[in-house]
């Protein structure tokens, strides 16, 4: 039975490939770990494949996939995950940034300890400041929004129990919040280990500034998506009926008010000629359309779910 697979994202990275797959060769005998290397190519436009494949064809443990075309990092985790054969699943960058030293670590906190997953934490960085402020600050809000006490959320290095990655699956820019999707997937054990961060050998980074802003949206997305993917009436139809009722209350106050003045013999404006009752009439309106797409979203979940939606942890005499 393979023990590790380690599965390495490749996007433009020829020249550390053979320097990589030596050196985790080399950490893999000395700890007697059998394992597959996987490399992902996510539409190099260098040399890259064929230095896998030359790779692949000199080592019996390394494997490969390429795409088409860049696909982005999510993606190339996915496949990688979905083709794992290892009882402990490993990701690192393909950089040299990540030590493979750590891969017999991260194996022993999984297969030993009983962790689910266990995520890297880059404590001394060899990045420039424009990466590790907005970092902290990024890392900050998604323990925040999460409830998950990592430092590093976007670390590369991470190891998984098998189960974990054939039950999750990982779309647009996904991978900076596996450690969430796992956590609503009902895997609770998330730990953390401080790990070795390399100032980068060959090449330059592929990410820029822009990574932050789309990581925001990301996790706006992925907390909203499980959290109402199966009861989408919870969020559209709570904030529909409190703009309901915020805009009938204000309607109701707004007719009371006239009432009074008119038997008090007060001088009173018309209903419709007062702001009040057009942000009124507004709320009235989005609160009907909100609770309608509630309902809707409803209806089109409760025909698409199926059972294999749901994760099954064991079964007996099935």
């Amino acid at each position: 039975m393979t023990q590790v697979s380690i599965i390495v994202p490749v996007y433009n990275e020829e020249e550390s490939l053979p320097e990589l797959t030596e050196w985790i060769e080399r950490v893999m005998q000395q700890h007697q770990l059998t394992y597959e290397l996987l490399f992902i190519d996510d539409g190099s436009s260098d040399h890259s494949w064929e230095v896998i494949e030359k790779l692949a064809h000199a080592n019996g443990h390394v494997k490969g996939v390429a795409f088409s075309r860049n696909y982005g990092k999510s993606a190339a985790l996915d496949i990688g995950f979905s083709k794992a054969l290892g009882e402990v699943v490993v990701t690192m960058d393909a950089d040299l940034q990540d030590s493979p030293d750590e891969v017999p670590s991260l194996y022993h906190m999984i297969s030993k300890e009983g962790y689910d997953v266990v995520s890297g934490w880059k404590k001394k960085r060899y990045d420039p400041f424009t990466k590790t402020i907005p970092s902290k600050f990024f890392n900050g809000v998604t323990r925040l929004i999460s409830g998950i006490k990592l430092h590093d959320f976007n670390c590369g290095l991470k190891a998984y129990r098998r189960k974990v990655v054939k039950q999750i699956h990982l779309y647009g820019e996904m991978h900076r919040y596996i450690p969430l999707i796992a956590k609503w997937n009902g895997f609770t054990k998330i730990g953390e280990k401080v790990v070795e961060h390399r100032a980068r050998k060959y090449g330059s980074t592929k990410f820029g500034i822009e990574r932050f802003i789309h990581g925001f949206l990301d996790l706006i997305s992925v907390s909203f998506v499980n959290r109402y993917k199966k009861k989408p009436m919870h969020f559209f139809g709570s904030l529909g009926t409190i703009s309901f009722l915020g805009g009938f209350l204000i309607t109701c106050w707004l007719v009371i008010e006239k009432i009074r003045s008119l038997r008090l013999g007060l001088s009173v404006r018309e209903v419709t000629d007062q702001p009040l009752f057009y942000l009124s009439l507004v709320a009235l309106i989005v609160g009907v359309q909100l609770f309608l797409t509630g309902f809707m979203a409803e209806m089109m979940t409760s025909n698409s779910s199926r059972k294999s939606d749901y994760n099954i942890d064991d079964e007996i005499n099935f």
